[in-house]
């Protein structure tokens, strides 16, 4: 391995093991993606005792061009250095309590340190110092676990996940992640400890989601996630979607696997975390909409709309960012049946002005996620409403590029309107607005000054006048 070495941050840190007589190892994650072949700017140096003291020596040796961050509470420190992040830390043994993830640490062995790691896969080490420079230390044969494509704890695994219940779900994002399996033992343990989640901040909870989702098939991590109860745990809105209910022999499709098909069709196209997001969440509603109707089947009956209304809640109770980003799930989820109706039905110039008007700058990332929704298996179906949505995608350029609908503002503002007719700022200035406004979408006039001053004097005495009897 030492040609995977040959970076000048370890020659520089194997120096400094010599000049101090400290073993010095790089371990974990950096280890794992070079026998993986994935690109890491993440390094994490495990040194027998002081890992403060020895990040300093080496960011002295780097000079300006590194920064020295030091977490004296956690007995690590982080060096910065180009486009790398270096994290030092002393090889430590660690005990817990029942309460609380946060370890009791006392300074230990190599040994001592592999065996606090999470999974096997983990807990490759390599060595920096001279005389074994580059050899592999794995106690826990994680090198055959990862040509295995294999999860598995290097100690008992239920002690593994009582300790630290976060590494149940670490161990499902690795598998969403990498496409490994969680071994049996593994998997049965998380089973087991999933009450245990109930330690883990809200935080924490949201950053391994948030991987999970960001993974290449998310789709691996939910169904993990339910397979072994923490779902039902972290995120029961998303449960209540799984199951097909069936009444006077008429089913429905099971949206739980539906939405993760979404999921992972939308993953192929998009890296943009939120859009995921609003893939995992765009039928969060139908277990709160869903009816039969003799004539009809099953209904959902706009769970779009409940589903924007949902969306706060779950983003306060994941500790979600309840800013714009927030805002932005809840417009796709509001949004996401729109450009589908068009697609059925015959798409009319004024339908595709409201749809550019209220999705804005976020038309093309709704179609996106639209077209993920289609997952029937019947390929011919599927054909045809990709056919449409290719129409209504072109419908869209053209609209826009003629009427410049998107974000628009009405020409005439309420400032205008008071002015010309003498009004106090009233109801009936926003309902005058609000009809220029939409007769540029319905096409009854064009998106231009001049032409919409004539329609606000053609409508407005009238208006006025009715709201004055």
């Amino acid at each position: 391995m030492k040609e995977h070495l040959d970076q000048k941050i370890f020659h520089i840190i194997s120096d400094i093991a010599t000049e101090t007589n400290k073993e010095c190892y790089v371990i974990g994650g950096y280890v794992r993606d070079l026998f993986l072949q994935r690109p890491s700017k993440d390094i994490d140096i495990v040194v027998v005792g002081s890992g403060i003291e020895f990040a300093g020596l080496v960011s002295a040796k780097l000079g300006k061009k590194s920064k020295l961050t030091v977490f004296k509470n956690f007995g690590t420190a982080q060096i910065k250095f180009k486009d790398l992040e270096i994290e030092f830390v002393g090889a430590r043994k660690e005990s817990y309590r029942s309460d609380s993830r946060k370890p009791i640490v006392e300074d230990g062995t190599l040994e001592d340190d592999q065996n606090r790691r999470d999974f096997t896969i983990n807990a490759l080490a390599l060595s920096l110092n001279k005389a074994t420079y580059g050899n592999l230390l794995d106690p826990f044969n994680g090198l055959d676990d990862l040509k295995n494509f294999v999860i598995r704890t290097p100690l008992n695994p239920d002690i593994t996940f009582s300790d630290d219940p976060l590494r149940m779900l670490r161990g499902i994002r690795f598998s969403a992640q990498l496409n490994f399996y969680l071994e049996e033992n593994t998997f049965d343990a998380i089973a087991r400890n999933k009450d245990r989640i109930s330690i883990i901040s809200k935080e924490r909870i949201a950053d391994e989601l948030n991987k999970i989702i960001l993974s290449r098939k998310p789709s691996i991590g939910f169904i993990l996630l339910e397979k072994t109860g923490l779902l039902e745990l972290i995120f029961p809105e998303l449960l209540a979607l799984k199951g097909v209910e069936t009444k006077d022999g008429v089913g429905h499709k099971d949206n739980f696997y539906h939405t993760l098909a979404v999921l992972d069709g939308l993953s192929e196209e998009s890296d943009n975390l939120w859009l995921r997001w609003s893939a995992l969440l765009h039928d969060i509603a139908k277990p709160r909409t869903k009816q039969f109707d003799a004539k009809h089947g099953w209904t959902f009956h706009n769970h779009n709309y409940v589903g924007e209304k949902m969306i706060p809640g779950i983003f306060r109770r994941l500790a979600l960012p309840l800013n714009e980003k927030m805002k932005y799930v809840q417009k796709m989820v509001s949004l996401h049946m729109r450009p589908i109706v068009l697609s059925e039905d015959e798409v009319t110039d004024s339908a595709v002005r409201r749809l550019l008007f209220d999705a804005g700058n976020d038309i093309d990332e709704l179609m996106t996620l639209c077209e993920a929704d289609i997952t029937s298996k019947n390929p011919e179906k599927v054909k045809r409403y990709r056919n449409n949505f290719q129409l209504v995608r072109e419908k869209l350029k053209i609209i826009e590029e003629k009427d410049r609908v998107r974000n628009f503002q009405p020409p005439i503002d309420g400032n205008e309107i008071m002015t010309t007719f003498n009004l106090p700022a009233c109801a009936i200035v926003g309902e005058i607005k609000m009809k220029i406004k939409d007769a540029i979408l319905d096409g009854i006039i064009p998106n231009d000054y001049e032409e919409a001053k004539k329609y606000m004097f053609e409508i407005a005495p009238k208006m006025i006048a009715e709201a004055k009897m």
